[in-house]
């Protein structure tokens, strides 16, 4: 028996298009989106504060290797698998299951606190969380990519952007200000309270997922439907997810879905982690986030209004990242011979470690990692963008979207494990240069190939679904 694509349940009989058409309407795609991102806000966003750290905050970084890697290893299965879920259960309760998982992931860190002996918590929660960010994510990158008019898309990628990022922003000043009194040179993980107020806020996003609306209740302002009301089963999305690895499409967004996470590792472990004191890590995570939402704002303004043609806009985003790109990472080759040649303690970390307060000492490698923050905004928001205009249809793109983050995901596992494997640190600088230069003119001919200056509703066509209907048009329920 077929099964229906939303569980939230259909649009009540008396369901009529809004009266008038306001930003606050609730079934706008703008209150819905913003309301996204504040649940990404409290969950991934605290999650991202507490991984850019370094080592999940805890002083041996093995720990967060070993636990990212179940992550993104479950990750890279269930975020293929999350758009079939989504299809299958809705936005609400996909969100939901997702976000639970964050807090627990927290937890398990709070616990290895006192229990160090063992990592068998903290791995474990990193694979459900795994598991659930599957879910999590596909769910966003439907809501994302689906419900905005295809003239706003960028905008609104750039909104939910800021306000995912602003708990990366908020999350790093928790360990900032917790911190801020430890010696300068003790080498202790960040404290309790940390962890307690990271899950706080996680358990606050997964509550927001219930007042998330099911796609159908979602109206546009020029009065049309986000998403028609469709229908899926196990074995229909089983076999258009198969057919995933075999769409050119997707094989030309692969190395930058591969990319788009592998540098995290690095980043995080390795400039933030071992440059710095354990408070300035902290307020380095405010201004890394905080990036993000300039970079997001940015390249989503471009995206929208930057020319009259859809595909010129991609192009010339595509070249703004790349020239971007290739200035930051080549910042962070001179950064990296210069870290070779200094003292280290025997972690391997900065003996005369960083702190904010070292004016021109800091200044440099500051502006580096804040770099760094910039460019994954502009990349990652110029993928999300390129995807929302291949397809117009929410069950298409949620498995298109699902694809990327389980490609994402899989590189990740893979960056974390060779930071476990003590890897040269240059060497892992090269190979996230070079895995993101060889994104760029995949990308390009993807906008080239793909991209129509016409509504992209076309391609919903060539997937062989139909245009979006209008409110007035009748909608059947089984």
């Amino acid at each position: 028996m077929a099964v229906t694509a939303e569980v939230d349940g259909p649009p009540p009989p008396d369901a009529a298009p809004p009266a008038k058409r306001g930003l606050l309407r609730y079934n706008s795609p703008l209150a819905q989106v913003s309301l996204l991102g504040f649940i990404c806000f409290c969950c991934p966003g605290m999650f991202n504060a507490l991984s850019g750290m370094g080592g999940g905050g805890q002083v041996d970084p093995r720990i967060a290797d070993n636990a990212n890697t179940a992550l993104y290893a479950c990750f890279a299965v269930f975020g293929i698998l999350g758009g079939g879920a989504h299809n299958l259960l809705g936005p609400r309760l996909t969100l939901f299951i997702g976000a639970l998982t964050y807090p627990l992931y927290a937890g398990s860190f709070l616990y290895y606190n006192h229990n160090s002996s063992s990592q068998a918590f903290p791995v474990t929660a990193g694979a459900l969380l795994g598991a659930g960010a599957g879910f999590l994510w596909a769910a966003q990158g439907a809501i994302m990519t689906s419900y905005p008019p295809a003239n706003r898309r960028g905008t609104y990628i750039s909104l939910f952007w800021c306000l995912f990022n602003l708990g990366g922003v908020l999350g790093g000043l928790l360990p900032f200000a917790f911190n801020y009194n430890r010696p300068i040179n003790e080498p202790a993980s960040v404290n309790d309270g940390t962890y307690i107020a990271f899950m706080a806020f996680m358990l606050a996003g997964a509550a927001l997922t219930v007042a998330v609306l099911p796609p159908a209740r979602i109206v546009r302002d020029d009065g049309t439907r986000a998403t028609r009301v469709t229908f899926s089963s196990p074995a229909t999305e089983g076999a258009e997810i198969f057919k995933l690895f075999a769409n050119w499409k997707m094989l030309l967004v692969l190395p930058a879905a591969w990319a788009s996470n592998f540098f995290y590792t690095y980043q995080f472990n390795n400039v933030n982690g071992r440059l710095f004191r354990l408070r300035t890590r902290g307020l380095n995570n405010v201004f890394y986030w905080g990036a993000q939402m300039i970079g997001s704002a940015g390249i989503g303004y471009f995206l929208d209004f930057g020319f009259a043609s859809r595909r010129k806009r991609g192009f010339f985003g595509v070249v703004a990242v790349t020239v971007l790109g290739t200035a930051i990472w080549g910042g962070g080759l001179a950064n990296q011979l210069w870290f070779n040649h200094q003292p280290k303690d025997d972690k391997g970390n900065l003996a005369d470690a960083i702190d904010f307060k070292d004016g021109n000492r800091y200044a440099g490698p500051f502006l580096l990692y804040f770099s760094y923050g910039l460019l994954d905004a502009m990349f990652q928001s110029l993928i999300y963008w390129i995807i929302g205009a291949l397809a117009n249809d929410s069950q298409i793109l949620s498995r298109y979207v699902g694809f990327y983050k389980g490609v994402q995901s899989a590189g990740a596992a893979v960056a974390w494990q060779i930071d476990n494997h003590k890897v040269s640190l240059t060497s892992q600088l090269i190979v996230n240069w070079g895995l993101m230069t060889i994104s760029y003119p995949l990308l390009a001919l993807l906008v080239f190939l793909a991209v129509k200056d016409e509504d992209n509703s076309v391609s919903s066509v060539e997937d062989g679904k139909e245009k979006d209907s209008k409110l007035s048009a009748p909608t059947s329920f089984h």
